[in-house]
């Protein structure tokens, strides 16, 4: 039986859209369980009082996070998003459990590990599945809808976990939702999900001049790994800055996430108005690329000096490689110009057929 008709477009797949948004803020769930308890339960409950000690868990998670996307692009690619969007859950079982029955500080590591797993394989796997779904026209709403999902889960989540402290106790109830978040996660991607690869190779496709000769074009033209690494990370200035901003960007959320609840704390602020607190940066964060995700398709946020050409004069520039437009960066979310994506859309404007378009939308998103 021949698989049915696929087309691009939000109309067209929001029911898929829809859930993966679902998906992605159970993603971000995860990591609002920890945000207003786990830095204070490491002095009160595990005896930690070295304040590296105590932001331990914050870099292992930050380490294996970018590692993790770094990797989870060329994944997705070689074995399918969904593949990948269930490993992730799979690994995020183990998160609260371990959390809830940790012992030492060293299972709180273990366990910031495992979740810098899960949010680099969910997080970016999600965007890049909306992206394939919704086609060249609405990468901003796309980009917009995953960040409020999973943004404002997080703010919903810190809060909640504030709530619970000061009822039960910030250890080990607080935790408990985190067992629900997973087994949903799981569930919908595993039994609801569906791949979304076939959309980037369609949009491809649709995006040649001449699609024949695209689909033929051998995939040794294809850049390898280290050569996107370079290209995105420090030979083109323009993804050069704009990872820079993400770094920025991320260094903040991590002062916000490790720091403020121990200064709050100190100053004598119990724990349901620390979460209150903590819930705004990533509250804040969440609500506007709902409506900057779609501005990016009318309005330039940015004016980018690297030397690039904007041949539509439309917000983002183009990328080549290899003589082909490949790329561009549009503007979207509080991140500034920090959503990179892929440009099939503007292959009609190439002098010559680009096939792999698909394979640098998830390259350029897991190395930014």
């Amino acid at each position: 039986m021949s698989n049915p008709p696929i087309s691009l477009g939000l109309r067209a797949n929001w029911r898929q859209f829809t859930l993966l948004a679902v998906i992605n803020a159970f993603v971000g769930a995860m990591v609002g369980l920890e945000r207003t308890i786990v830095p204070l339960i490491a002095k009160d409950d595990f005896g930690i009082q070295s304040s590296l000690i105590v932001l331990s868990f914050l870099i292992s998670f930050g380490v294996t996070k970018a590692l993790t996307n770094l990797f989870a692009g060329r994944l997705s690619e070689h074995l399918g998003r969904k593949k990948i969007l269930v490993a992730g859950w799979v690994v995020g079982l183990a998160v609260p459990l371990l959390l809830i029955f940790a012992r030492s500080w060293g299972w709180v590591i273990v366990a910031n590990i495992l979740l810098g797993i899960n949010q680099g394989l969910c997080w970016s796997t999600t965007v890049i599945m909306k992206v394939d779904l919704v086609g060249p026209k609405r990468r901003g709403v796309a980009t917009g809808v995953n960040e409020f999902a999973g943004y404002g889960a997080v703010a919903l989540s810190t809060l909640m976990t504030g709530y619970l402290a000061t009822a039960y106790g910030p250890f080990p109830v607080p935790f408990y939702p985190g067992v629900a978040f997973a087994l949903i996660g799981l569930t919908l991607s595993l039994f609801f999900a569906r791949e979304t690869k076939q959309y980037a190779a369609l949009e491809a496709q649709i995006s040649s001049p001449h699609p024949a000769e695209a689909s033929s074009q051998p995939q040794t033209d294809q850049p390898t790994f280290l050569q996107v690494f370079y290209l995105t990370s420090w030979k083109n200035r323009a993804l050069f800055a704009a990872s820079q901003a993400g770094l920025m960007k991320n260094l903040n959320d991590g002062v916000v996430w490790g720091l403020m609840p121990i200064f709050l704390a100190g100053k004598g602020l119990p724990i349901d108005q620390i979460g209150i607190v903590a819930a705004l940066y990533p509250g804040g964060w969440g609500m506007s690329p709902l409506f900057t995700g779609p501005l990016r398709g009318r309005l330039g946020l940015c004016n980018w000096r690297a030397g690039l050409r904007d041949t539509r004069r439309r917000p983002g520039y183009s990328l080549r490689h290899r003589g082909h437009r490949c790329l561009d960066i549009p503007f979207g979310g509080d991140r500034g110009c920090g959503h990179v994506r892929d440009s099939a859309s503007q292959a009609d404007a190439c002098s010559t057929p680009c096939s792999f378009k698909h394979d640098y939308r998830s390259l350029i998103s897991g190395d930014f």
